[in-house]
């Protein structure tokens, strides 16, 4: 009987587990029941969990679908494992799933998880907690029927055939082989009232974490950002660190850091070098870091990044954002196609005002030829009928043939006798370089950030081949390319046919 009792009142913690009480600053009921757990700390004493910044705030802000991008060792890994613990434990018939990047990472989660049973009073784990098996990463407790696994994203296997009601992803950016693929199968599992928390710190520009982070907005995901800061213990009291640089100065006033916050950072460049940018973030862009030599000035681009607004409209879901709406001028629109399928690269669509170069709208999606050729000629008749220039390669003779056809828009760009824009071997190089001069020269011309991500992990390869960082994409680039470079060439046609004609107004 007094197994019973206990068991129906862990139930009865389960139903109020999602309550925030006012008097609770934003936490939930859940929050109060994990400070019951224990863990371990930093000096290897079992002790309560005592909240972070970081973890007070993700706890705070958390809902149904959460990503977080963090500094190393925050502790959001330890406190989600203990949030969908407490679920376990007081819910019947859930199942919380852990992924870790590793086998060896997998072990270390089991350890904090079988804490936190291990440490529960001895006659709840005999009583209304009893597990049936408790090995292999794998806790399962018979009276709820709940459970609580621990797996590695290396089992491609990991999840199937599982209804999955919390599902955590750990160090998603250093998952194995095809991450995209797996963790497709694991968020197949679970349902749409379920949780799930991907999180990790970055590694690299490119690649299945960093593709979710940007696309977070379209996804329905929670952004959570936790640079190295919010961990109280990142500091070194004591130790002398004026005169501050500028670049120091600057972050001090931003982040209200203290002396002894700006001599650990110090201490992270000195270790880390170039690598304390990703492993110890401080900005959601800037960790990202790209291998391979970006082609375009990394300085200039995280600074306009910096200064980047969100768009003045954004609509259709995201796919299409403005930036300047149509005004009493000439417009140009550059296009780069794709096959349209839910994977692979993106169709894009960039208009520029002609006289500036200035970059208005851009559409971005996965796009069939026919509703491809159907947004750009919408776009393109919302700014006064622009030049449309349709990069003919590959599926762009699809585009060309149906904007012709079934669109009948005639302000076609043609090169030669031929409409739209071939991109070759000796065009190619010429575009980019025109399109890294107008970067260089005037960045507020770029209002994407879209955009300009894709210029962070434009690199040059070892065989001075220039394009995409693996995983990454440059479809945004490559469109505005090709529309400044028919602006340039527009522009040159314009100069010399003026040296012709003497003074002879040209329209």
């Amino acid at each position: 009987m007094d197994a019973l009792a206990d068991l129906e009142a862990l139930l009865a913690i389960g139903k109020v587990l999602d309550l925030r009480p006012p008097a609770l600053g934003g936490l939930t009921i859940r929050d109060v029941v994990v400070r019951l757990l224990r863990i371990r700390d930093r000096q290897g004493r079992l002790v309560e969990p005592f909240f972070n910044g970081a973890q007070h705030e993700f706890a705070r802000r958390a809902g149904r679908r959460s990503i977080v991008l963090k500094a190393r060792q925050l502790g959001i890994t330890t406190y989600v494992a203990a949030r969908f613990f407490v679920s376990a434990v007081t819910r019947p018939g859930v199942l919380s799933v852990q992924v870790a990047h590793d086998q060896r990472a997998a072990e270390q989660i089991f350890r904090i998880v079988h804490r936190f049973l291990e440490n529960l009073p001895e006659w709840l784990r005999a009583g209304a907690l009893v597990t049936s098996r408790a090995n292999v990463r794998q806790l399962v407790f018979p009276r709820l029927d709940s459970e609580y696994r621990v797996e590695t994203a290396a089992d491609p296997s990991a999840g199937r055939g599982l209804t999955i009601h919390h599902l955590h992803c750990s160090e998603v950016a250093r998952w194995p082989g095809d991450a995209a693929a797996t963790l497709a199968a694991l968020r197949a599992a679970v349902p749409r009232d379920g949780e799930v928390v991907l999180e990790s710190t970055a590694n690299g520009a490119a690649g299945c974490f960093y593709d979710e982070w940007q696309r977070a907005a379209e996804t329905g995901y929670t952004r959570h950002f936790f640079p190295w800061w919010w961990e109280p213990s990142y500091a070194r009291p004591g130790v002398e660190v004026a005169p501050l640089t500028a670049e120091e100065e600057e972050l001090r006033r931003r982040e209200r850091l203290t002396p002894a916050q700006i001599a650990y950072r110090r201490e992270l460049q000195a270790s880390f070098r170039g690598l304390a940018p990703q492993e110890f973030a401080e900005d959601e862009h800037g960790c990202f870091l790209a291998s391979g030599e970006c082609v375009f000035d990394l300085e200039i681009i995280q600074r306009r990044l910096a200064e980047c607004g969100p768009p003045v409209e954004s609509r259709e879901n995201g796919t299409l954002e403005i930036y300047w709406p149509p005004a009493e001028k000439q417009y140009i629109l550059g296009v780069d196609p794709a096959g349209g399928g839910a994977a692979g690269d993106y169709a894009c669509a960039q208009v520029i005002e002609r006289s500036s170069g200035m970059q208005c709208a851009e559409l971005r999606g996965h796009f069939s030829p026919r509703e491809l050729a159907a947004r750009a000629a919408r776009l393109g008749r919302d700014y006064n009928h622009a030049l449309l220039v349709v990069e003919r390669n590959n599926h762009g003779h699809g585009v060309l043939a149906l904007l012709e056809s079934l669109e009948r828009y005639r302000n076609l760009y043609l090169d030669g006798r031929q409409p739209g824009w071939q991109t070759t071997s000796a065009s190619r190089p010429e575009m980019l370089e025109n399109f890294g001069a107008v970067l260089a020269e005037a960045p507020h011309l770029f209002s994407s950030r879209r955009l300009l991500e894709e210029c962070r992990t434009f690199v040059r390869q070892a065989d001075g081949y220039c394009a995409a960082a693996s995983g990454a994409h440059d479809d945004c680039i490559v469109a505005l390319a090709i529309a400044l470079e028919v602006r340039r060439k527009l522009a040159g046609d314009f100069r010399n046919r003026k040296l012709e004609l003497g003074s002879l107004p040209i329209r």
